[in-house]
C-alpha cells in the first residue's frame, strides 16, 4: 500500500520545482553574463520549469524511488549546456557559473527562512499548507545546495575544483566527468548496500551530507531570527 497523498504530493512538487527551476535558470545567466550565450540562446535563461525538467531524470526517477519507499531520492534535472571556452576567463568563470546554482539555493532557503515569520498572517484554511510548502522549500533548497557542491564533476563542487586547482590536479579531476554519475550511484547506493551486507556502516557520504545540511539549517533559522 502506498501512503503518499496528493496532500503530500501537492507541498513537495511545488517547491521542488522552483528549487530546480532557479538552479538551473542561475547557472545559465551567469554563462551569458560571463559570455557564454549557448544557454541563452535555448532558452534555459528562463524561470519555466519546463526548459529544466529532464522528464526520467525529474520526474520518473524520484517518482518510482518515492512510490516504492527507497532509503535514498535521487535525481537530476537536464544540464545548462555552456561553452566554457567562450567565457570571459574559462578557468575562474567556470568557477562562478558552477557556484550560482548552490548559491541561489542559498538565497532562496533564506528568504524563505524569513518567510516564516508571516505565518501568522495566513487565512487558517490555507496556514498548515503553505506552512509545510515552505519547511519543504527551506530543506530541499539547503539539500541541493549542498549536494552540488559535492567535489565530483559534473556536480557543481566538481567544477569548481577543477576551477580552482592546480592544473596538474584539476585534469585528472576533469577527465572523471563521463563517470561522475556512476560515482556518485556508488558512493550513495551500492556502498551503503554492500556494507550492510558486511555488518559495517559505509554510508559516509550520506553521513557527510546530513551533518553539513544540519549545520546550514541551524546557521540560517539562527541569521533570520527562527532559532
Amino acid at each position: 500500500m502506498l501512503n503518499i497523498s496528493l496532500y503530500d504530493i501537492s507541498v513537495w512538487i511545488l517547491p521542488l520545482l522552483i528549487a530546480i527551476t532557479f538552479h538551473e535558470a542561475a547557472h545559465a545567466f551567469v554563462a551569458y553574463k560571463l559570455g557564454d550565450n549557448t544557454a541563452w540562446q535555448l532558452g534555459r535563461v528562463s524561470f519555466n520549469p519546463l526548459k529544466h525538467i529532464d522528464p526520467f531524470g525529474t520526474v520518473i526517477l524520484p517518482g518510482v524511488l518515492l512510490l516504492s519507499h527507497s532509503p535514498f531520492l535521487f535525481g537530476y534535472a537536464k544540464p545548462v549546456p555552456v561553452n566554457f571556452r567562450n567565457l570571459n576567463h574559462p578557468r575562474l568563470d567556470m568557477v562562478w557559473v558552477a557556484l550560482a546554482g548552490p548559491a541561489i539555493n542559498i538565497v532562496l532557503a533564506t528568504l524563505v527562512a524569513f518567510a516564516f515569520h508571516a505565518l501568522p498572517l495566513v487565512p487558517a484554511e490555507a496556514a498548515k499548507w503553505t506552512a509545510d510548502n515552505l519547511k519543504n522549500a527551506f530543506l530541499i533548497n539547503i539539500v541541493l545546495a549542498i549536494f552540488n557542491m559535492m567535489p565530483i564533476p559534473p556536480l557543481d563542487g566538481g567544477r569548481v575544483a577543477v576551477g580552482l586547482l592546480p592544473r596538474v590536479l584539476a585534469y585528472p579531476l576533469a577527465r572523471l566527468e563521463p563517470y561522475g554519475m556512476l560515482i556518485l550511484l556508488g558512493l550513495l547506493i551500492l556502498l551503503p548496500v554492500v556494507g550492510a551486507q558486511l555488518g559495517l556502516n559505509l554510508d559516509v557520504i550520506s553521513t557527510i551530507l546530513r551533518t553539513l545540511t544540519g549545520y546550514v539549517i541551524s546557521a540560517l533559522l539562527f541569521i533570520t531570527g527562527n532559532a
